[in-house]
């Protein structure tokens, strides 16, 4: 109990000094396996990042993805996402990516590797400016049922991941760094509740930017294919 109040009492004056605060990150994800093959996956996600109570950020993205084996799963998405600005579009974004996972099993353990490349264009309304950029990212996900050697219904599980952000042609090429903990819980076959902490630092050429996230999703999977042994995706921040 004091080493929690301890660790209470100087993370309240770290946000206090760097005069930082809590932002939130919710999201809802479908996965719907039509093809023993085949999964499609859709993800909406609004974010207030300035002020907890008002959204200021939303992302719209989906895909293709592909079951090479039962551990590695190609996928291809496209998404559009959009930040506010005193009540306004600042910035708006399309993005395509291509992604790999490969999953490695050591007991109960799981070990996600998601390499991801993406591909954006800018535009930002107010200055009528457009960009490009690209971006490379790398996720180690780890993932842990607690109550049962694999998730299915009635499962809890707890995750934490690392993610990286190397873009060009911007500087510095190093632009971020993720980090995630968090839960969940798989209720029946069809719906799962996830909720953690993500802190995520932004490196920029004159000063870097903390952030600091509660996140909560829920995630949907619809399996189409009657197949009698079913599996599930418990995706993280995106």
């Amino acid at each position: 109990m004091k080493l929690f109040l301890s660790l209470s009492l100087l993370l309240s004056l770290t946000f206090f000094k760097a005069q930082e605060h809590i932002s939130s990150f919710n999201a809802l994800t479908l996965t719907y396996k039509f093809h023993p093959k085949f999964f499609m996956y859709a993800e909406g996600q609004l974010r207030s990042i300035e002020d907890y109570t008002y959204p200021d950020y939303y992302e719209i993205k989906g895909g293709l993805g592909y079951n090479l084996t039962k551990n590695h799963k190609p996928f291809v998405g496209l998404g559009r996402y959009a930040t506010y600005k005193d009540h306004a579009i600042n910035k708006e974004e399309f993005r395509v990516w291509l992604q790999d996972v490969i999953d490695v099993k050591k007991g109960v353990v799981k070990f996600e590797n998601r390499f991801r490349v993406e591909k954006s264009w800018f535009h930002e309304p107010q200055t009528d400016k457009n960009s490009q950029r690209m971006r490379y990212r790398y996720r180690l996900n780890v993932s842990v049922p607690l109550n049962s050697k694999e998730v299915k219904k009635g499962t809890v599980f707890v995750n934490v991941y690392d993610e990286i952000f190397l873009v060009t042609p911007m500087k510095p090429t190093f632009a971020r760094n993720r980090v995630y903990a968090g839960g969940g819980y798989q209720i029946d076959n069809n719906f799962g509740i996830a909720a953690g902490y993500l802190w995520q630092r932004e490196f920029n050429a004159s000063s870097n930017q903390n952030f600091h996230f509660v996140y909560l999703a829920l995630n949907i999977n619809i399996d189409g294919t009657n197949h009698p042994v079913k599996t599930f995706d418990y995706p993280g921040a995106d």
